[in-house]
């Protein structure tokens, strides 16, 4: 299996990574971003663009690739519609127009977020905008698309996010979050079990289009 990631930087997109390069049945990643990235590996190649907007100008690139994983985003905490949604309706909807003409036999995978408004008319604005980047990207010609809608997430394996606070949270979070687990392990994964997630739906695909938390725990037990 050969797959394109986007965000390989951000803490869910370097545990997918990670499960990628570990699983023998993955032949090579394709890291699309906007810096290279510090490790090596193999199996890793990296494609810098200066505009990830636009990505016409490297799509001989980026053909014959089986799989895109997508987890380039933002937080909507202070911020208002029209600067949430460039990064999270714009850029994937763009990214993910531009691979369905060139990969139709691709398989799409989009992270989302618990509580994501499918029916886009919702109050809460970020539910919104989340829910109109799914719709989008469910519309196009892939040979499948995926929503998987996360909630809280614990970072394994040395894993940390490009977000001094968020990194706090963590160090501060985890031991909560883990006793959550312990009492309602669906509604918390770990990066590891997203990735693993991921590279099971690529791989034998699942009836539903959108995962939710409940769903990506039963593909892992």
């Amino acid at each position: 299996m050969k797959i394109i990631l986007f965000g390989a930087t951000g803490m869910i997109g370097q545990g997918v990574l990670r499960e990628c390069l570990v699983d023998p049945s993955v032949e090579v990643v394709l890291a699309v971003g906007r810096s290279p990235l510090a490790q090596d590996h193999p199996k890793l190649q990296t494609l810098v663009l200066s505009d990830l907007y636009d990505v016409t100008a490297y799509e001989n690139q980026m053909a014959g690739y089986d799989l895109c994983f997508f987890s380039l985003g933002s937080s909507a905490a202070g911020t208002k519609e029209p600067d949430y949604r460039p990064i999270n309706f714009d850029l994937p909807v763009a990214v993910a127009n531009s691979l369905a003409r060139i990969n139709p036999q691709m398989t799409f995978i989009y992270i989302s977020g618990a509580g994501t408004d499918s029916t886009e008319k919702g109050r809460s604005m970020w539910a919104r905008v989340k829910g109109q980047t799914e719709n989008a990207i469910l519309r196009l010609p892939f040979k499948a698309a995926y929503m998987f809608r996360i909630g809280a997430v614990v970072p394994m394996h040395g894993i940390k996010s490009k977000t001094p606070l968020y990194n706090f949270f963590y160090a501060v979070g985890t031991p909560l979050m883990l006793l959550l687990r312990k009492f309602s392990p669906a509604n918390v994964q770990t990066t590891e079990e997203i990735g693993k997630a991921v590279l099971i739906v690529a791989g034998r695909g699942v009836p539903s289009a959108i995962l939710e938390r409940s769903d990506i725990y039963r593909l892992l037990h």
